[in-house]
């Protein structure tokens, strides 16, 4: 291998996880840094010339293939939904996953396909939770060997030479590691998979993983997170997102349930400072989401964003941000590190955004918070068997970046008979503040699953130190219903109604329904906030109402941050764009045009002094990633 690729390559990761981000060419991460900031310093592409931007050049899916063959022998599920990768780029070389499990690598300034491996994952069935889905890769190199490591939908981590795409024999065995071992339970391959890239910090390799959401039972595979070693794939730390018996915060799950209890795991991705040697874990809900009434007490570590030590995996301090969850309000997105001043103060700071619309900012060494986070009364749980936390954490700065919770005052109002309908509709269920608990009436939570925020995640400038937060309005219904004793051992689980529908085929609340919001983190201030594209406006205006001017819509992508511009990608209204806004006011400064859905996250990268934006778009037979640059 070229002695200088080898060099730069271990230089990148020998970068700070949060003050230091891509080198001068690569994003070298998912992230582009293990902070996940998302941010790159280029500028080659700005607000002067972005209006130019051009297709460079498209890569096809291997997958299209394979699908179109399955189509033609009735196979109709193994069909992958939409693309969500993002590549990360070495040297100008990019490497990538695909729905299906292959790895790819890709010239980057001209989009050659240089090697691809399939690991096979596909052929063993469709995956849990959302089928065949995968998100990315990660890179490692010792200064003399390179290697990708990608988590398969199977549940196998594999390593591949970076500059062959041959497994690496020495790892596992022959090039592989079964993840479905060492987690102190026998777990079902049908009911745990991988969906995001590792994270990698000095030699260790950490992996999370995606569990069923629709436990029959309330046993299920606990989300223990694993370091293994980057050459051996050895074990070497196991952290309990569930403690185990004489581990700190089994007191939290009474009557034995850590015992028996799943999920609890970190199915998105992480973040890690590379200088205190911290990685960062965004923790989920335990089983089942909904009703906990067979996992009574806190349920630590659930839905807490846990900061372990990557030698040993052991606590370094932790923060809980729901306790005993009942709304799937798992932790949706890595953590971004970023360092601010507040009140002529520097703090390292972690700062999580959450499917409530909450940003939770602690001092990343301490866990410290930075502004205060209050413990506040919610209402209780009228369902036989449960018993809810009586307080809810609430950060005090900064304000939420979406709505919360149902009333009169966020239904739709263009006309009266719009507020008239939507008044109909809510009355049929329960409704109330952030954290009204699911009934066996139904309870209207606002945001729903889908957020607020996503797992696409936020990025932070570090000349500004702000954030910027693409988020979704969309309400959902959670209604509580006895399952059949044959087929589970739940008191209850979510059926009957599971939508609140708003009148006349619009939105049950008042817009934006999707937008970006950039709050200051040295001061806990909100920026600026923008409609996320036009969302339904005319239809809006079909009912006779005034133009309200772009709506919004809950489609979005992760943001990518440059030294100039930020860019996020939606599909708005049959439209499939990449759009550049201004980062200082949220203006829209250019709108390009993509081939097909939008996906996966943007990213950028340098090759041959080209300055590039790469984004996977499309999805079952015609899956791709499109780069573009100016001419």
């Amino acid at each position: 291998m070229n002695p200088l690729i080898v060099a730069r390559s271990l230089a990148f990761l020998l970068l700070s996880g949060a003050a230091t981000h891509a080198s001068a060419t690569d994003w070298p991460s998912y992230g582009s840094d293990s902070g996940s900031s998302k941010y790159a310093p280029f500028d080659q592409i700005n607000a002067n010339n972005v209006t130019s931007l051009r297709t460079a050049w498209t890569w096809l899916s291997p997958d299209n293939a394979t699908v179109a063959s399955n189509y033609e022998h009735q196979n109709f599920r193994a069909t992958p939904g939409a693309y969500k990768v993002t590549p990360i780029a070495i040297d100008g070389i990019l490497y990538l996953n695909t729905s299906f499990g292959r790895v790819a690598a890709v010239d980057g300034a001209t989009g050659k396909e240089l090697w691809v491996f399939d690991t096979r994952s596909w052929e063993t069935g469709r995956p849990t939770n959302l089928g065949y889905n995968h998100r990315g890769v990660a890179h490692w190199s010792d200064g003399a060997e390179a290697r990708i490591f990608m988590p398969a939908n199977d549940a196998y981590l594999w390593s591949i030479d970076a500059r062959t795409g041959l497994p690496d024999p020495s790892f596992g065995n022959e090039g592989r590691i079964d993840l479905t071992l060492g987690l102190g339970r026998e777990v079902d391959r049908a009911t745990y998979t991988m969906i995001s890239a590792p994270l990698i910090i000095d030699n260790v390799i950490v992996v999370g993983s995606s569990i069923s959401d629709v436990p029959r039972n309330k046993e299920a595979p606990p989300g223990h997170v694993r370091g293994f070693n980057a050459m051996t794939g050895e074990v070497i730390w196991m952290f309990h997102t569930i403690p185990q018996r004489d581990e700190f915060g089994y007191e939290t799950w009474e009557d034995g349930s850590s015992e028996y209890t799943g999920n609890t795991n970190v199915w998105t991705l992480m973040s890690a400072d590379e200088d205190l040697g911290y990685i960062y874990l965004p923790v989920g809900t335990p089983t089942n989401d909904w009703f906990g009434g067979h996992r009574k007490g806190d349920n630590l570590f659930a839905e807490s964003l846990i900061c372990i030590d990557a030698k040993t995996g052991e606590r370094v301090w932790h923060f809980q941000m729901v306790h005993h969850g009942v709304w799937d309000y798992d932790l949706p997105a890595a953590p971004n590190l970023i360092d601010i001043e507040v009140n002529g103060r520097q703090i390292k700071a972690v700062a999580q955004i959450s499917k409530q619309g909450f940003v939770y900012v602690f001092d990343r060494a301490t866990g410290e918070p930075v502004w205060p986070i209050e413990e506040r009364s919610v209402p209780q749980s009228s369902v036989p068997g449960e018993s809810l936390s009586p307080t809810q954490p609430f950060p005090t700065k900064p304000a939420p970046f979406e709505p919360q919770g149902i009333s009169e005052a966020t239904l739709i109002d263009f006309t009266p008979e719009l507020r008239n309908e939507a008044m109909q509709s809510i009355e049929r269920f329960d409704y109330g503040p952030l954290y009204t608990p699911p009934s066996l009436r139904g309870t209207i939570n606002l945001p729903g699953w889908f957020g607020g925020g996503g797992w696409q995640g936020a990025a932070t400038d570090p000349e500004t130190g702000i954030i910027y937060i693409p988020s979704g309005s969309s309400p959902i219904v959670v209604q509580l219903v006895e399952p059949d004793p044959a087929d589970s051992n739940f008191t209850y689980v979510r059926g009957g109604a599971t939508a609140a529908p708003g009148p006349r085929g619009l939105p049950l609340t008042k817009p934006p329904y999707g937008r970006i919001t950039a709050i200051n983190l040295n001061t806990g201030e909100h920026a600026w906030m923008v409609p996320h594209g036009e969302g339904p406006r005319q239809r809006i205006i079909d009912e006779g109402a005034l133009d309200p001017g772009p709506v919004g819509s809950p489609s979005r992508t992760g943001p990518l941050l440059t030294k100039t511009l930020l860019f996020v990608a939606q599909e708005d209204n049959g439209r499939f764009l990449l759009r550049a806004f201004n980062k200082t006011d949220g203006t829209i400064v250019h709108e390009f045009e993509l081939p097909l859905p939008p996906s996966g996250t943007p990213m950028t990268y340098m090759a041959d002094n080209r300055q590039f934006i790469a984004i996977a778009v499309g999805a079952g037979i015609d899956s791709r990633i499109v780069s573009i640059a100016l001419p």
